[in-house]
């Protein structure tokens, strides 16, 4: 889709950036409360995901390149199905590693507070 002005760009980055986050949100709490997994195997399997996501538009920005003739980034573009991955599932990994723990921290908090307390007989 080619967007006309400036603003326009913008709009649609926005919205792009908001689902983005919520689905590296929802993807870090279904493996730590569905699936269980440990936090840094949470944080492997998000980063992953967002590194996918990154080589998907690294792939969609060369063949668009090469589409309309634009061969000036030509060595630029090739990099980027290589460097967008690395570039994002580093990052990710903190951030998913980050809140995997705070998930454990305040789940941990949580069921303290739902435990009875020990009373004797």
């Amino acid at each position: 889709m080619k967007v006309a002005s400036s603003q326009g760009r913008v709009a649609w980055r926005w919205p792009a950036w908001v689902v983005s986050a919520a689905v590296f949100g929802i993807h870090v709490l279904y493996e730590r409360g569905r699936v269980r997994s440990a936090p840094r195997i949470t944080a492997v399997h998000a980063s992953l995901a967002a590194a996918l996501g990154a080589f998907g538009l690294a792939i969609a920005a060369n063949v668009q390149a090469y589409s309309v003739g634009a061969r000036e980034h030509a060595l630029t573009l090739a990099l980027s199905v290589a460097i967008w991955p690395i570039m994002t599932a580093l990052p990710a990994f903190v951030v998913a590693l980050v809140a995997a723990i705070l998930f454990d921290q305040v789940f941990a908090a949580r069921l303290a507070l739902r435990l009875p307390l020990v009373t004797t007989i």
